[in-house]
């Protein structure tokens, strides 16, 4: 038995209101007298356990008046076992590639790095998943980290915020009004959903597009989360819309060994036929981001319909075709 597990067994025995005897740890944990004064060493001081003695009763007790021991705080119930604990510190690896601007990984280092102290000489886990794991991010756009932080505030504080937003597809900017709701994390990149109260309406805003942020002193109203997954999460992507269609896409034999694995949305609906290849169907409102998913699967999908759809993919093939002066 390793001291992590060790630890975590005696803090659950004092955290029951038991006082234990030196006799009791060594037959429950079969070590010597020697590694229970360490372990209880270890509580203390690296862990800042208000652990007592008791002459009285022979043994260690959990002092439960003491809530401050120096400049650290007993966290009753948050003591973790040596996996969770390499589970953690696996995690902030995970963040911080995921994050490569450090907006969430240096808001949660400070607890990382306690974490990490309970394990034994350093950090193995952390390095061992430096080198084994890895998350590679593409098309990730570059987030203003105050811009980052003032949403995050606004939305946490339920606060209204003024933000400049360039509209990429118009290349123009404007001040809107909003009441943040959520922030989605979606395909390596960071958005706002909000109600604006220019539009009157709910928007999804990227947030690498928001060139400034001015947190205000009035109460954001609040969209139930029914209306926000209704408005924002009904149709395909990120882009939003009450106007849904069903897109049927097939696709060859070989694609659907890897599609057909594929979570393209909650309500997708797919199914094999005889010769193996994959039909796919699928919500969608505004079809931008659907055609752009169904061109990187050209030439080895079908648009089945709506025929809308199906001539819009069609035009950007022969856009891409005029593009490269193969058209002719």
């Amino acid at each position: 038995m390793g001291q992590h597990e060790r630890l975590y067994k005696i803090r659950h025995l004092l955290d029951a209101g038991r006082c234990v005897t030196p006799a009791q740890l060594q037959a429950l944990l079969e070590v010597s007298r020697a590694t229970i004064n360490r372990d209880i060493h270890a509580l203390r001081h690296r862990m800042n356990a208000p652990i007592e003695w008791s002459d009285e009763r022979g043994g260690w007790y959990l002092d439960r008046q003491q809530h401050v021991i120096g400049d650290q705080f007993e966290l009753p119930g948050f003591w973790l076992s040596a996996e969770e604990i390499h589970a953690l510190l696996t995690m902030q690896h995970l963040i911080s590639q995921l994050d490569p601007a450090g907006m969430l990984g240096s808001h949660i280092q400070p607890l990382m790095q306690r974490f990490a102290s309970l394990l034994d000489g350093g950090v193995p886990a952390q390095t061992e998943a430096r080198h084994r794991i890895r998350v590679l991010t593409v098309g990730a756009r570059r987030v203003q980290l105050p811009h980052f932080q003032a949403l995050g505030s606004a939305l946490l504080r339920r606060k209204r915020a003024v933000i400049r937003y360039h509209g990429r597809s118009r290349d123009a900017a404007d001040e809107r009004e909003v009441s943040p709701q959520r922030l989605v994390h979606y395909r390596d990149n960071w958005y706002l959903d909000a109600w604006c109260h220019w539009r009157q309406a709910l928007r999804s805003f990227a947030v690498d597009a928001v060139e400034q942020v001015m947190v205000l002193d009035r109460i954001a109203i609040d969209v139930p989360e029914a209306d926000l997954d209704a408005e924002l999460g009904t149709g395909y992507g990120i882009f939003a819309g009450h106007q849904v269609q069903w897109a049927h896409l097939r696709f060859s034999a070989d694609r659907a060994r890897w599609v057909a694995k594929e979570r393209w949305h909650p309500d997708q609906r797919g199914c094999h036929d005889a010769t193996g290849r994959w039909t796919l169907s699928l919500p969608f409102s505004d079809p931008r981001e659907l055609v752009m998913d169904i061109l990187r699967h050209v030439p080895e999908v079908e648009v089945i319909g709506p025929q809308a759809l199906r001539d819009e993919v069609v035009r950007r093939l022969g856009e891409g075709l005029r593009v490269m002066g193969l058209d002719e």
